[in-house]
């Protein structure tokens, strides 16, 4: 097997990883995880040919194979097996319903040697990219983001929550990989996937709204009590609800970790007097965090790094996530919780966690929270208060380049506001950047997901100052990337036209030169810079 993977940043050179991932998955986990795509393409080509749209739990199902397949959420190739072979499965199902059989999907599990159907299905799925440099970056763009798009849309249907229309466009994008497609057709499809990912983004904010109450400003402790505690990470809100639930009472504590500090901000979660603060800062750091919390830790999603000896027997997975040898939390029963138990016992035998530090966070600025500051938003903007608001949302990562979110945060004239979301935050969150008559510089949104408020947030003044066109607001975008998720809301922002985003700390190296060039000369995306020039060019607007 031969690995090639270029779907996150850090990729080793900035040219692919080929060998070993930077992000801990070897060849074989690699190899795997592109068959379980394969797959999934077989799903929708036999889905196409279906006269009425596809049965909603083949799209949900999608939804969690591809999410499996999201930098750094699954490194366990059981699992993984386990996936391919139900999707296998299901595409049969909807086979036998077409009475057709795809040429992508001549290969079966049960007609090949296990090693030999591996090697030929990654074979195809790498060549069903297409040879030609331009239009496998448009693939891969487009694949990238309907990978993110999945990741966001299971999450809604966890609690309760689908759209089938995006369940249609995978079935539409993943069957258009395998096709042979003009630039201008891979185009179209790339915005369509921008498209869907606006409401996919919607109806996660609609299902974490309406199940948790909208998030308010809320300050959140970083430092630690006296008791034993369970550390949560990932994204997962209802994984957070079943382990509040099951720890209340039992003299535990729960703490979050990276995109978890939001739970905070939710009005339901707030009435758990053990749900006590955030622990730790950004993904990257976990195993030395992870080490000095001494207590269990659920991963319920991305993003996991290799895990340490140290802490391997008290590390749990849960959902799409999975690690070699930690122990998997199984899903829910229909309308029922998962079982937490055996953590909630382990954590009655650790010790309290380490203190890394003794501070506060504030967050909670979605979009219903800010708009219900609207009015002294729109005055400090009319009277000179606030110059420019910037939007330095998205992904965190290892790179000491990464440094230069810090560093613009702190060199912004202390007239502009950043909205932020997603783990990039912990690059600036804890800074003393100040207010602006007791605005936060600092406006935290949520998790990466909740980037859709910061979207609505940007329409609602263009509409409240009168504007045209969304581009003439006092908004710059100095943009954060690192895996799909992110592109995923790349694509969304540039469907709904914002133009002029900065984006690093490199521009996405599956971009071929062509393909960038594009992209750059129709919607003006541009690389980060130096601070100082970035900083004066987005306070002039550019």
């Amino acid at each position: 097997m031969t690995m090639h993977c270029d779907q996150c940043q850090e990729s080793i050179k900035g040219t692919g990883c080929f060998v070993r991932g930077v992000c801990g998955k070897d060849e074989r986990t690699a190899a795997l995880q592109d068959v379980l795509v394969y797959a999934t393409e077989g799903i929708a080509l036999c889905a196409e040919a279906l006269p009425q749209p596809l049965d909603r739990k083949y799209g949900r199902f999608i939804s969690e194979c591809l999410f499996v397949t999201v930098t750094n959420t699954n490194f366990d190739d059981v699992s993984i097996e386990v996936q391919i072979q139900k999707a296998l499965a299901m595409r049969d199902e909807i086979k036998t319903l077409t009475g057709t059989t795809p040429e992508h999907d001549a290969a079966t599990w049960s007609g090949s040697t296990r090693e030999e159907f591996l090697g030929k299905a990654m074979a195809s799925s790498i060549d069903s990219l297409s040879a030609d440099p331009d239009l496998r970056s448009l693939k891969s763009l487009l694949l990238y983001g309907i990978k993110g798009l999945a990741a966001y849309t299971d999450h809604a249907a966890v609690l309760g929550y689908n759209d089938d229309d995006i369940y249609a466009f995978y079935v539409k994008g993943l069957s258009a990989l395998t096709k042979e497609l003009s630039a201008d057709e891979l185009l179209g499809l790339v915005m369509e996937c921008g498209a869907t990912a606006v409401k996919a983004m919607a109806l996660l904010d609609k299902a974490n709204t309406e199940t948790y109450g909208n998030p308010e400003i809320t300050t959140v402790k970083t430092g630690v009590g006296t008791r034993p505690g369970i550390l949560i990470s990932g994204h997962d809100l209802r994984d957070m609800e079943d382990l509040l639930k099951q720890t209340e009472g039992a003299g535990v504590d729960v703490y979050t970790h990276c995109e978890m500090l939001p739970a905070h901000y939710y009005p339901a979660f707030k009435k758990y007097d053990h749900f006590v603060g955030n622990y730790g800062n950004s993904w990257w750091s976990q195993d030395q965090e992870f080490e000095s919390f001494n207590g269990p830790i659920l991963m319920t999603t991305n993003c996991i790094v290799p895990v340490r000896e140290s802490y391997r027997n008290r590390m749990f997975t849960t959902g799409m996530a999975g690690y070699p040898g930690l122990k998997h939390i199984p899903a829910r029963a229909e309308g029922g919780q998962k079982d937490f138990s055996e953590i909630v016992e382990l954590a009655k035998t650790c010790k309290a966690p380490t203190m890394l530090e003794n501070g506060e966070i504030v967050g909670g600025f979605a979009h219903t929270q800010v708009l219900a500051l609207a009015d002294k938003v729109v005055d400090a903007v009319k009277s000179g208060a606030i110059k420019r608001f910037v939007v330095m949302a998205g992904c965190d990562g290892r790179h000491a380049t990464r440094k230069y979110y810090t560093d613009v945060a702190e060199a912004l004239p202390k007239d502009t506001i950043i909205l932020t979301a997603g783990c990039a935050k912990y690059r600036y969150n804890k800074l003393p950047l100040g207010d602006i008559g007791g605005i936060p510089r600092v406006l935290d949104a949520g998790q990466c997901n909740d980037s859709y408020s910061l979207a609505v947030i940007a329409m609602k003044l263009q509409e409240v100052f009168g504007l045209d066109d969304i581009n003439d607001l006092p908004i710059s975008y100095d943009i954060a990337w690192y895996e799909q998720k992110a592109v995923t809301v790349l694509l969304a922002l540039l469907y709904l036209g914002v133009k002029g985003i900065r984006l690093g700390p490199t521009l996405p190296e599956f971009l071929t030169p062509n393909i960038a060039t594009a992209l750059v000369k129709t919607f003006d995306l541009k690389p980060i810079g130096t601070v100082d020039a970035d900083v004066e060019a987005m306070m002039a607007g550019n």
